[in-house]
C-alpha cells in the first residue's frame, strides 16, 4: 500500500493524476496488494470521468478475488456502459464464477461474443468447471482446445485432483510429459504431490519428488509442506521430516502438516515436542495447529498435556476453541476409559455437539464395552442423525461383545427396517506403482483366485502361532464357521494376501483403508508381521498402524 499512496503522490504533484495511461498504472498497484488496496482502487476508478475495457477489466479483477458476486454486477454495468469486454474481462468473470459456484453463467455469453477459442478465456474454463464440480465440461474443454500452455495441463489436473478423480489427474500429468515442450511449474508440481497423498502410494510419491529434484524446482514452503504431508500420508513420516529438515523457510501449514504427520502416526511425544518449538520459533500456532496437537495427545493417551494444550487456545492466545477441538478433548477422556467425564464434558460444552462428537463417544464405549452409556449416547445420535451406518454397527460391537446376541439381531433388524446398509470396506495397495483396490468379500481382481488361495495359506500358518478370529463383531447373525468365512475376506486381508504373492522379497506392504481397521484385522496383521517377518503399515480413517514382528505401533490404543 505505500507504494500506491506514494505513486498517488506523484501523479497529483506532476499533474498526471487525471491522466488515463497513468490512472491506469496506479489501478494495477492497487490490484497488486489487494485486499487492503481494495477501497482505494474504487476510489481511483470512481475518478476516471469515462472508465475503458482496461479500467472496467482491473476493477472486475480486484473484486473477483474479494466479493465475486459485485464483480459480476459491475461486468453488468460495464455492458450498460457501452464498454466491450475482451479476452481479459473473461478470465476474472470466471473466477469469480467459480468462487460462487455459477460456472455456467457466462458460457453462451462468451461463446456468443467468440471467446470461446480464446486460450486465456479456455484455461479459465476449465478452472471454473473443477471448481463447480463440472468434470465432463471441463474435459470437453481441453480435448477440444487446439492449442495448450502450462496453464490449461494444470487446470485440468486440478480439475480431476480436487473432484476425487485421482487417477486421472495423474494420468494428465503423465500425458503432459509425453507432449514435450511443456516444463510443470511448482504450481502444477503441487497439485500433483496432493493428488499422490491422497492415493497413498509411495513409490509414486518418491518419484514425483525426484522428479521435482532433477528438474530443479525450488523447495518453495507450499511445496515443501506437499511434500510433508505426501509422505506423511504415504506412511513415511521419517521422509516427512527429512523434508522438514532440509527446507529454508517455513511457516504455520509447514509445521502444522509435520505435527499432522507425526500424530497419525503414533509419535504423540514428537509431535508435541514439534507444537513447542514451532512456538519457540515466534510462529503463532492457528486452529489447525491445535487440532493436531490435540489428535497427538489422543492417540498417545497424553491426557495431562492434552489438557494444558487445550487451556492455552484461550488463557495464551485468546483462541475460542471450536466444535472439533472439544470433539478432539472428548476423544481423548474416551480413550484414556474417563467415560463419564467425557459425557459430562460434552453436556457442559458452550457449542451444541454434533452428531460426530457424539459418535466419538460411542467408540470409546465400544472400546471399553460400556453397554449402558452406548445405549444412552445411541439415542442422543438418533435425534441428530439418524440413517449413519457406522452407529448401528458400534452399538453391535457392544452388544456383541457383552454376549447379548439378541439385542445384536435387534440392530441388524432395525438396520433392514430403516434400509441401512452398512458401508463396504475397501483397501488400497500399490505394487509397481500402479493402485490396486480391493472391496471386503469381492472377486473382481484379475488374480482372485490366487488371493484367496493364499489368504488361506496365511491364515492357516497365523493359526499356528494363536491368531483366533474375533467372531463376536460380526453383524450379521450367522453360525460361527460363516462368521469367521466373512472375516476372511476383509479387504486389507486380501490386500496383504496380494502384496505376499506379489512381493518376493522383504519390502514393507502399506494399505490405505477407508474404514476404521477391526479388532480382528488388527489382531490379524499383527500376526502376519511376526510369522512373515515383515512390516506392515496400514492407514486406516483414522490413523497409521505400523505392524512389526508381533505388535503395532498404536500399541493397542486405537
Amino acid at each position: 500500500m505505500n507504494y500506491v499512496y506514494k505513486l498517488h503522490t506523484r501523479l497529483i504533484k506532476t499533474g498526471l493524476h487525471k491522466d488515463l495511461l497513468s490512472l491506469r498504472e496506479l489501478l494495477l498497484s492497487c490490484a497488486a496488494s489487494l485486499p487492503e488496496s481494495l477501497p482505494y482502487a474504487i476510489s481511483v476508478f470512481d475518478r476516471i470521468p469515462s472508465p475503458d475495457t482496461f479500467a472496467w477489466n482491473t476493477i472486475i479483477r480486484c473484486y473477483a478475488l474479494s466479493n465475486p458476486s459485485h464483480a459480476l454486477c459491475l461486468f453488468s454495468k460495464m455492458r450498460r456502459s457501452g464498454v466491450s469486454p475482451d479476452h481479459f474481462t473473461f478470465p476474472s468473470l470466471l473466477n469469480a464464477c467459480a468462487r460462487l459456484q455459477r460456472s455456467h453463467e457466462l458460457q453462451s455469453l462468451i461463446v456468443k461474443l467468440g471467446f470461446d477459442s480464446d486460450l486465456y478465456v479456455q484455461n479459465a474454463l476449465i478452472h471454473s468447471y473443477g471448481c463447480c464440480g463440472s468434470v465432463e465440461l471441463a474435459v470437453k474443454m481441453f480435448q477440444e482446445m487446439p492449442h495448450r500452455d502450462l496453464i490449461s495441463w494444470s487446470s485440468m489436473i486440478t480439475c480431476f485432483a480436487n473432484n476425487g478423480c485421482l487417477d486421472e489427474a495423474l494420468a494428465v500429468f503423465r500425458e503432459m510429459q509425453l507432449t514435450g515442450g511443456i516444463r510443470p511449474d511448482g504450481v502444477t508440481m503441487v497439485t500433483v504431490v496432493s493428488a499422490v497423498s491422497n492415493l497413498g502410494a509411495l513409490e509414486l510419491g518418491r518419484w514425483v519428488h525426484l522428479f521435482i529434484h532433477r528438474n530443479d524446482l525450488e523447495l518453495t514452503v507450499s511445496m515443501g509442506t506437499a511434500l510433508i504431508d505426501m509422505y506423511s500420508r504415504c506412511g513415511s513420516i521419517q521422509e516427512a521430516i527429512r523434508v522438514f529438515d532440509e527446507m529454508p523457510s517455513r511457516n504455520v501449514f509447514t509445521w502444522t502438516a509435520l505435527i499432522d504427520g507425526l500424530a497419525v502416526h503414533g509419535r504423540s511425544r514428537e509431535a508435541l515436542g514439534i507444537f513447542y518449538d514451532m512456538k519457540n520459533s515466534g510462529l503463532r500456532p492457528d486452529f489447525n495447529t491445535f487440532t493436531g496437537v490435540l489428535v497427538a495427545c489422543s492417540h498417545g493417551g497424553l491426557l495431562e498435556d492434552g489438557w494444558q494444550v487445550f487451556e492455552s487456545m484461550r488463557n495464551e492466545y485468546g483462541m475460542e476453541p471450536k466444535l472439533k477441538h472439544y470433539g478432539c478433548m472428548v476423544d481423548l477422556l474416551g480413550r484414556a476409559g474417563l467415560l463419564s467425564e467425557a459425557y459430562e464434558f460434552i453436556e457442559r460444552m458452550p457449542i451444541r455437539p454434533n452428531s460426530v462428537v457424539w459418535r466419538t463417544l460411542l467408540g470409546a464405549c465400544v472400546n471399553y464395552s460400556n453397554l449402558d452409556l452406548a445405549v444412552r449416547v445411541k439415542e442422543r445420535i438418533s435425534k441428530l442423525d439418524p440413517y449413519h451406518d457406522g452407529d448401528y454397527v458400534l452399538l453391535s460391537n457392544v452388544y456383541g461383545g457383552a454376549g447379548r446376541w439378541v439385542e445384536k439381531a435387534g440392530v441388524r433388524y432395525s438396520m433392514r427396517e430403516s434400509m441401512i446398509g452398512k458401508k463396504p470396506g475397501s483397501s488400497l495397495i500399490e505394487v509397481d506403482q500402479v493402485v490396486h483396490k480391493f472391496v471386503a468379500g469381492d472377486d473382481l481382481h484379475p488374480q482372485s483366485e490366487q488371493i484367496r488361495e493364499v489368504l488361506g495359506s496365511i491364515i492357516a500358518s497365523v493359526r499356528v502361532s494363536g491368531y483366533a478370529p474375533h467372531t463376536s463383531n460380526v453383524l450379521f447373525d450367522i453360525n460361527e464357521e460363516e462368521k469367521e468365512q466373512s472375516l476372511n475376506y476383509h479387504s486389507e486381508k486380501l490386500a496383504v494376501a496380494f502384496a505376499i504373492l506379489s512381493f518376493d522379497d522383504r519390502r514393507n506392504i502399506r494399505i490405505v483403508k477407508n474404514l476404521r481397521i477391526c479388532r480382528d484385522c488388527h489382531c490379524f496383521m499383527k500376526h502376519v508381521s511376526e510369522v512373515f517377518d515383515k512390516e506392515i503399515i496400514v492407514r486406516d480413517r483414522n490413523r497409521f498402524h505400523h505392524f512389526s514382528k508381533g505388535s503395532c505401533s498404536c500399541r493397542d490404543y486405537w
